[in-house]
């Protein structure tokens, strides 16, 4: 199994001084006040037990009704699964697949996960700049599931509402299981997205709220499962999870605080377009239309990401993650915009001096 190198930066990171951490898919921004206050109260009230494998009826009602309020799509709550983030969900979803099929670059725990469980991965590569699946590239005879991220990590890349109809439909033409990774929705600056959910109801969305949600540290995620497998899944449930963590369940209740989160996005869109024209001379970028991340071609200065990446830590005190976790792209380093603006002035600033140090050498 392959490092998650991110982890090991962080790590390295922690030890320096003056770092600008611009590495780790975690937001800086705190979930809602109600959220803290719902935690607290749970603690007050001694919710320390295990709740039924699917997690609180409670909650899953509320995120069937986020469902219904965000993209128009009825779910029912008994085919929700609440999960410990969104690695179990991933660990659940692969058990009902062989052949995963999925563009690269993407997160990299996922070719881990299929081979903890002796799952083939067949990594699609997709290229600059928009960096989206090419149906027509593809042999179905290959695989039994087509995974997808939107948005993306590390690019930042949505699917689109007619991208995402032909997605479906070419997985219901094939008779593949569609699993489609919507860790990050909510986060997306352009109105043309929704859920998988909407084109193909056998589909298995995942999600959580790590991210748009702010509570990456409550580890609390959740899935949406078909009916045909709503009951294996919560079996497998029932053994690797037990429930999702309690604590963290009362306080997902009051997560769904939309005037709070559309703040939430604007910030990180403030963010993206800040740090995007500040570095779009020095590296190549698509700009990410969601997520919080900058994918940097750094081809110009070097063909090593750990390497670069780590020089950069180093050198300039500015922490980002190499290409090479996400695939084969030693030419690329992901930089997170998840620090205010002014943090994000002083590494944009680091970074050019850093790179006017390299080439001037």
């Amino acid at each position: 199994m392959k490092p998650f190198i991110v982890m090991d930066v962080l790590k390295k990171a922690r030890t320096l001084k003056d770092v600008i951490h611009l590495e780790i898919g975690e937001p800086d921004l705190k979930p809602s006040l109600k959220v803290k206050e719902a935690l607290l109260k749970a603690v007050k009230d001694d919710k320390f037990y295990y709740t039924e494998a699917k997690g609180l009826y409670e909650l899953r009602e509320k995120i069937a009704n986020h469902y219904l309020k965000f993209y128009g799509v009825e779910v029912n709550p008994d085919n929700i699964i609440v999960t410990t983030g969104t690695s179990t969900a991933f660990l659940i979803a692969f058990h009902f697949a062989k052949k995963i099929a999925t563009p690269t670059p993407g997160y990299p725990c996922y070719e881990n996960f299929a081979e903890l469980e002796n799952k083939e991965f067949i990594k699609i590569p997709t290229f600059f700049p928009e960096y989206k699946l090419d149906l027509n590239t593809l042999n179905p005879e290959k695989f039994d599931t087509l995974m997808i991220s939107s948005p993306n990590n590390p690019t930042g890349t949505v699917y689109s509402k007619e991208d995402l109809k032909e997605i479906a439909s070419f997985s219901k033409k094939h008779g593949k299981l569609l699993i489609s990774d919507e860790l990050y929705h909510g986060l997306v600056y352009t109105d043309d997205y929704t859920t998988a959910l909407k084109y193909d109801e056998d589909a298995i969305v995942i999600n959580g709220f790590s991210k748009f949600f702010c509570m990456p540290g409550l580890r609390i995620g959740w899935m949406i499962v078909p009916d045909k497998i709503k009951r294996e899944a919560e079996i497998i449930a029932q053994n690797i999870l037990i429930s999702a963590p309690t604590l963290s369940q009362y306080a997902a209740l009051e997560a769904f605080d939309y005037e709070y989160l559309k703040n939430v996005k604007n910030e990180f869109q403030k963010r993206r377009d800040f740090l995007y024209e500040n570095l779009k001379e020095v590296f190549p970028i698509a700009k990410p239309e969601g997520a919080f991340y900058l994918w940097c071609d750094i081809s110009r200065y070097s063909n090593n990401s750990l390497e670069f990446a780590n020089e950069l830590l180093e050198k300039a005190k500015v922490a980002t993650t190499p290409g090479v976790d996400f695939g084969n792209y030693d030419n690329f380093i992901r930089i997170a915009y998840t620090k205010n603006i002014e943090q994000l002035q002083k590494a944009a600033d680091r970074i050019k001096k850093f790179i006017n140090s390299k080439l001037n050498a």
